[in-house]
């Protein structure tokens, strides 16, 4: 079967006037003056889209066949600016993920107007970095098990019956730090869980 022929071709001059014009009216008729802008990689393909912060409505949006660059970004933001101040409105403010792709070229079009990241990925991010500290610690207790020598310690040497203590008893906080590791990283834990969390990390850093 051939296959079809739907959406094969790119949008255009009729299509695209349908963007620029009454669809883009509407979608900019409440504009809030917060714009949030973010980048969606499906496949091949890659969707720029700037998005009304407030209301959740989307205004602009384009589709690359490659990873967006600056120049990409700038590309994109400057028609949204245009479209902005062709109708009269203000940009209050922009919000996007902590990807280092936007800073610049967001200076460069909208100049001195505020910045901010999106609560949702920093909060996303958090665990994350949390998760990694928690498996580096993980690595760090498991070199740090002391060796034991051959036979049993002396009953009066208390080094090293002390040192056996502490091989027997560090693969056992390794599992339990692996085992428990989610309540470093929940956002609310009941009585148990954080008399749990301290009874991972005693005599661990802060």
């Amino acid at each position: 079967m051939p296959p079809c022929s739907s959406g094969r071709r790119r949008g255009e001059k009729k299509a695209q006037g349908q963007r620029d014009g009454a669809f883009l009216d509407g979608a900019l008729a409440t504009f809030a003056g917060d714009v949030a802008a973010d980048e969606l990689s499906e496949g091949p393909s890659c969707v720029l889209a700037a998005v009304d912060n407030r209301q959740d409505k989307r205004m602009r949006s384009t589709v690359l066949d490659h990873d967006p660059t600056h120049d990409d970004l700038t590309v994109f933001l400057g028609r949204f600016k245009t479209a902005v101040d062709d109708r009269a409105l203000a940009l209050k403010g922009s919000t996007t993920d902590g990807s280092a792709l936007y800073p610049e070229p967001i200076r460069t079009v909208f100049g001195e107007v505020r910045h901010q990241l999106c609560t949702f990925h920093v909060i996303k991010d958090l665990p994350q970095g949390v998760v990694k500290a928690v498996a580096t610690e993980r690595a760090r207790l498991a070199t740090s098990t002391p060796k034991l020598g051959r036979g049993r310690p002396s009953s009066t040497d208390k080094a090293a019956r002390r040192v056996a203590r502490q091989s027997t008893s560090m693969p056992q906080k390794i599992r339990e730090v692996f085992h428990d590791r989610f309540v470093f990283v929940t956002r609310r834990l009941t009585p148990s869980e954080r008399q749990r969390l301290r009874h991972l990390t005693r005599g661990l850093p802060q």
